[in-house]
């Protein structure tokens, strides 16, 4: 007969004091921890926190080797880490006190660091946040068990200094080496690279935080009635509910374990009231697995991307006899929703009128953004036939930034022509020039767009129809 206290926590529905958290179940198949802006739903011991440093400025060393963070790295075939993206390296955003990531990551950190403490009343997290942001291709990919094929390693969605090492892509990167030194609950939070496309809400350049908690077989089920029968593992098949090893009973404990910590997060951060569901998705690295989705403003917002980890991840860093869940967050995301921060832009500004508005005594202090004034767009298009192979609309849009830096507001397609007789392609992309801080004059703008136009067709191989 199945304990009733754990037939409890087996509910969908999670209550929480004084409110009720609606659970929605539906399908969805993402990439990894795809927690940048709009595509989000992708650590605590004072005493025992480690600091890496991240170094400085990145610089080209003698013969084409590029110096990063005080290594060298000689470029090759997959190399496509620009110098606009290297200039970026090290800024670290979320360690600048008082920069709204510096906040909204102080305000989860304080979070965990209360709400979970160990035996002597110690915090029970790690928190990691000065972890160099240069990893191999095997942290960040084959460690994490995403497949040769899968479309999260393209070139044309990444940073590579070579074929061995990148810029990581999420802070996942640094699990299993976390896992490896002995560690089963931790937070890491950082700086993480993606080309991507030009809008509002993505920039290359944003932030994650990685949340990670392991479980022995005593931890997880010593608070249950008669949970010294119960078993993490078992010899069973797996479902669309569990790994084949797991046991159902251990998975729906972690899985209650793992909603209920960032239920309380998201309150602790939006306040009660809050409405919450969960869509069912896929992420290689975990099963099953899971995004959280708010209502804010009468609107649905996915904030992260949450499951149970992979055993064979947590097997192969050398906790065999544990099981885990795992969730990544972007903070640009949450950032904005909390402060009402409209461009993602705004979080490398060092405008006076933007920084001041975070200056508070207290990090929980509530803070709604007060625009300080929004300039007139300047927009030209630019079109062009494609070559014959390897287009990648990411290359086109990394050339726009690296030329156009942050003038561009947003790159949008606007048209795509396939002609009749010839079958090439033809794109129109809209460009749309504003700066934070100024007015733009179209013969600065012409001049910009014209080194783009001629960019394009040197760096892409297009044909131009300027």
């Amino acid at each position: 007969m199945r304990n009733p206290a754990l037939c409890l926590l087996m509910k969908t529905v999670v209550a929480m004091p004084g409110k009720v958290i609606q659970i929605v179940h539906y399908g969805k198949i993402v990439s990894p921890w795809g927690l940048q802006v709009k595509r989000t739903a992708s650590n605590f011991s004072r005493a025992w926190q480690r600091s890496i440093a991240s170094g400085v400025v990145a610089s080209t060393a003698p013969a084409n080797t590029v110096e990063l963070l005080g290594k060298p790295y000689l470029p090759d075939d997959y190399s496509n880490v620009t110098k606009k993206i290297l200039s970026k390296v090290g800024k670290n955003l979320h360690n600048q006190h008082h920069h709204p990531l510096w906040l909204i990551k102080e305000r989860m950190k304080d979070h965990f660091y209360k709400q979970y403490q160990g035996r002597f009343r110690t915090p029970l997290f790690s928190v990691y946040d000065d972890l160099p942001p240069v990893v191999t291709v095997e942290q960040n990919f084959d460690r994490l068990l995403i497949p040769e094929d899968h479309p999260s390693r393209k070139k044309g969605d990444n940073f590579y200094l070579n074929h061995t090492h990148m810029l990581r892509a999420h802070t996942s990167a640094h699990q299993w080496d976390l896992i490896h030194s002995g560690l089963d609950a931790f937070l890491v939070v950082g700086d993480v690279y993606r080309r991507d496309q030009i809008d509002n809400t993505h920039y290359p350049v944003f932030h994650q935080m990685e949340g990670v908690r392991l479980f022995s077989n005593h931890e997880l089920f010593s608070s249950i009635s008669g949970g010294e029968t119960f078993s993490l593992f078992e010899k069973g098949l797996r479902t669309p509910l569990k790994q084949e090893m797991h046991t159902m009973e251990a998975v729906k404990l972690v899985e209650h374990s793992l909603k209920r910590a960032l239920t309380k997060l998201m309150i602790h951060l939006f306040g009660d009231g809050l409405e919450i569901r969960w869509v069912d998705c896929y992420f290689p690295f975990t099963h099953p697995s899971f995004e959280m989705e708010i209502s804010f403003r009468g609107e649905w917002m996915e904030v992260l991307g949450c499951g149970v980890m992979e055993q064979q991840l947590v097997n192969s860093a050398g906790a065999e006899n544990k099981i885990g869940w795992a969730f990544g967050l972007g903070l640009e995301r949450l950032a904005m929703i909390l402060y009402g921060i409209p461009d993602i832009r705004l979080f490398w500004s060092k405008d006076e009128r933007f920084l001041k508005q975070f200056r508070v005594p207290c990090i929980d202090q509530k803070i709604t953004f007060q625009p300080f004034s929004k300039y007139p767009p300047v927009i030209n298009d630019i079109s062009f036939w494609l070559p014959s192979e390897k287009y990648s609309a990411n290359n086109f849009y990394d050339l726009v930034r690296t030329i156009g830096g942050d003038m561009v507001e947003k790159v949008d397609l606007i048209d795509e022509f396939t002609h009749p007789k010839t079958k090439r392609i033809s794109h129109c992309y809209q460009i749309t020039y504003r700066h934070l801080e100024r007015t733009l004059d179209q013969k600065e703008v012409n001049s910009i767009h014209r080194a783009i136009e001629e960019s394009v067709v040197r760096e892409l191989g297009v044909e131009g129809r300027f």
